[in-house]
């Protein structure tokens, strides 16, 4: 991909100190943009600040620090931002958890659904009136292709996506709900949803200049990759991590949906690696998207919330 000019243009990255996030980071301050960076750990965050500074000669980074898990995190990190920036230009949703056990939140949400989809769900929109400002903008979710097929072991048998319980739509509390629970499906799901409404915000904003896609990046030696690797495998982690691609690799194709030339004005759409595809039929249910949406709104706008 040829490189681009991002000078004077502002990107945000959440996850921006795992694998993938500072390969993406890095790249687009040496494109010239001004990235603010969202990290859990202000000191990890500092750090990777001069290290990018020392390896391409300038200082480009800003960080910002909170709980992705955090509602409270969330809207102050929005307002953080909105202070120091009125226009936003490239927003990618990187961060992910994954966790082997279920795990709740403070505001009462699946560990998993609360970082996977409601943390970009929540900075996209609270970021609007900034993106339509930096139009023409671009939003990119990281998703992952378990949500097509969760199968850890793909041999002989057909593909499992996802189950998506339309009754758990009402109540984002009931999402990976105890009864049942399944790590590598719950976060599968979780991903599932933040492509889901994806979908319909990319309705929403087609006639801004913003635009709002999802991205596989493939299978990417991080946290994640070892996070989920089964337990028989574990042994064989390192082995495991030499045959998927590297940080870097992963990146390429988050970079290209983020910055391509060939790709602006496009939206509404699911990328594996760089091939547009489909994603689960599920995820094409407009009555679903409805219900998700209005449930999102709806916790968004509890009293909780500052």
């Amino acid at each position: 991909m040829e490189p681009v000019d991002l000078t004077g243009r502002v990107s945000l990255v959440t996850g921006a100190t795992g694998g993938m996030g500072r390969v993406i980071a890095t790249e687009l301050a040496r494109l010239g943009s001004t990235v603010v960076i969202v990290c859990r750990d202000n000191a990890k965050g500092v750090a990777l600040r001069q290290r990018i500074a020392a390896e391409i000669g300038i200082d480009r980074i800003e960080v910002l620090t909170g709980d992705l898990a955090s509602e409270v995190d969330l809207h102050r990190i929005a307002e953080e931002f909105t202070g120091r920036h009125q226009a936003l230009h490239l927003l990618i949703n990187n961060a992910a958890a994954y966790s082997g056990r279920r795990a709740v939140t403070a505001d009462g949400i699946e560990l998993q659904v609360a970082v996977n989809y409601l943390a970009g769900f929540t900075l996209t929109t609270l970021l609007s009136e900034q993106l339509r400002v930096g139009a023409p903008s671009r939003v990119v979710n990281v998703v992952t292709a378990a949500m097509s097929d969760t199968r850890h072991f793909k041999i002989r048998r057909r593909p499992r996506p996802v189950r998506l319980d339309p009754a758990t739509l009402d109540d984002l509390r009931s999402v990976n709900g105890a009864a049942g629970f399944v790590a590598f499906q719950a976060y599968a799901r979780a991903k599932l949803l933040a492509t889901m409404s994806g979908y319909v915000l990319a309705d929403q904003l087609r006639d801004t200049g913003v635009t709002v896609n999802a991205v596989h990046p493939g299978l990417v030696a991080t946290d994640i990759f070892d996070a989920i690797t089964p337990p028989a495998l574990k042994p064989f982690r390192r082995t495991l991590r030499k045959l998927v691609l590297t940080p870097e690799q992963g990146a390429e194709s988050i970079m290209r949906l983020a910055t391509a030339p060939e790709l602006a004005g496009v939206t509404g759409r699911y990328f594996d690696q760089d091939n547009q595809c489909d994603s689960p039929p599920v995820s094409y249910d407009h009555q679903l998207q409805q219900r998700l949406w209005a449930a999102t709104q709806a916790y968004l706008a509890r009293d909780h919330v500052a």
